[in-house]
């Protein structure tokens, strides 16, 4: 593994620890693969607030919207076999469809283009007022036209992934439960894998958690909802590894995988881009994909009633990271989009040297919370409390063991001034001074605050 990139892993927990604290979040996951391999797994809080469970990397969640990738793999795998056609209309594996419907083909249902309804004409299962819907109630929407002209934008449909589910089931005469987690989820050597609840037994299961508003207070969210004929929109279970795992499997350039290299690249091209929904994402086949500065991306994210998660895999560079958060105002996309910014930073600026690598650590003063982040010649200030912590990072140019210059920031910042660390009588560092700014350890400040201001009737003040 590059000594950038292990350098980069050692600094992401530490960052994460900090922002489930500073959002005030009750948990998140993060998984990083590399080359199929697992090479940082870290978790941050708790697995369940109203008992105060901690959280592990073993902890499964809902993964909701991941489970359209796996079921694009499985019809690829299909059509590999010689049992389904990307342009074969559904109508001929399933009965019961809207004339509309039945002339679309998997294409247009796996790539979002076939003008399908997005939930139904009552969507209550996504705020737990109603049950999903069992098969009967699916065809019966299904029943009803599409709502667009199929092929004329991308329109996101939980509905159509369910209707692929149906094809698959027809086709291999199996439940899709049974036959994916045996041909997909087995075969790729996923072990916490489910496509539905139950979680399982013996599997420890992240809770969900609602936001702190309108009550003030989070309460739990079970997320144990069976998602019955939605299962392959919506019902899969997993946990970071395991995700990342899989979702690193289908670059193209992936050493091992349950498709064709092929079959992947077909699924994680552009087909249709959602122009109107400020993202700049694109779709495939059951993928999302885009660019996080000058890295592109492809991958997926999920939103349970109970858990929100996000996966970016980076083709030609053999890298995926997975992030789950257990609660509806979870920050897995911004994490894991501040990871792949803190990764390509660290690409560019390599592992710290014998010269500044004694410039690290988290400091703070009344003002916030900045990391010292040692690349190769230069030491990155990074505020820790930012999404994106390393985009506009200040630089210092170390010119002795204690001695630097800011060289790098913003106008309103402190640059062309001087940086140093002071130490105590036993040479550890105990406090940093940013051209006229002294920060020091959170122990310290909070000492200080309490001298300060704290009156310990609760008011503040002096």
């Amino acid at each position: 593994m590059a000594r950038w990139l292990d350098a980069a892993l050692d600094w992401i927990p530490s960052w994460i620890d900090h922002q489930v604290r500073r959002h005030d979040q009750p948990g998140c996951v993060v998984s990083v693969v590399a080359d199929g391999k697992v090479v940082m797994e870290h978790a941050a809080g708790r697995a369940d607030l109203s008992t105060g469970r901690k959280l592990t990397p073993q902890h499964r969640h809902r993964v909701a919207s991941h489970s359209k990738a796996f079921t694009a793999a499985a019809v690829m795998v299909l059509r590999e076999a010689g049992k389904l056609d990307l342009d074969t209309p559904v109508g001929r594996h399933v009965d019961g469809l809207h004339p509309k419907v039945a002339a679309l083909n998997l294409a247009q249902l796996l790539s979002h283009s076939g003008g399908l309804v997005r939930d139904g004409g009552d969507s209550g299962q996504w705020d737990n007022s109603r049950d999903f819907l069992n098969h009967a109630e699916l065809l019966a929407d299904l029943a009803k036209p599409p709502v667009l002209t199929p092929s004329t934008r991308f329109k996101y449909s939980n509905h159509g992934f369910g209707l692929a589910g149906l094809v698959i089931e027809a086709v291999t005469g199996e439940p899709y439960g049974d036959w994916v987690s045996r041909e997909i989820v087995a075969a790729a050597g996923l072990t916490d894998t489910r496509p539905d609840a139950p979680f399982g037994q013996g599997k420890p299961v992240a809770r969900g958690h609602t936001m702190e508003l309108p009550l003030g207070r989070r309460v739990v969210v079970p997320g144990d909802n069976l998602t019955h004929a939605l299962a392959p929109a919506t019902g899969f279970i997993s946990t970071a590894s395991d995700i990342a795992r899989f979702f690193g499997s289908l670059d193209p350039d992936a050493k091992t995988s349950v498709l064709s290299s092929a079959s992947r690249r077909e699924m994680t091209r552009t087909l249709w881009s959602d122009r109107d929904g400020g993202l700049n994402l694109h779709y495939g086949l059951g993928i999302m994909s885009g660019k996080i500065g000058s890295w592109d991306w492809f991958g997926h994210g999920g939103a349970f009633q109970s858990c929100l998660s996000n996966t970016l895999v980076f083709p030609g560079r053999g890298l995926s990271v997975t992030v789950l958060s257990n609660a509806m105002d979870g920050m897995a996309r911004p994490w894991s989009e501040g990871i792949a910014t803190i990764l390509a930073r660290f690409e560019e600026g390599g592992a710290p040297s014998a010269r500044t690598r004694d410039w690290c650590g988290r400091w703070w003063n009344l003002w916030g919370t900045v990391d010292l982040v040692p690349m190769k010649d230069r030491v990155l200030v990074a505020e820790s409390d930012a999404t994106q912590p390393l985009v506009h990072a200040p630089e210092i140019a170390v010119k002795g063991r204690d001695r630097g210059v800011i060289t790098k920031a913003g106008g309103l910042e402190n640059v062309g001034e001087p940086a140093s660390l002071a130490r105590d009588a036993k040479g550890r560092v105990g406090s940093v001074h940013l051209g006229g700014s002294r920060l020091q350890s959170e122990s310290r400040l909070a000492a200080d605050l309490r001298r300060r201001y704290d009156t310990g009737d609760g008011k503040g003040g002096r």
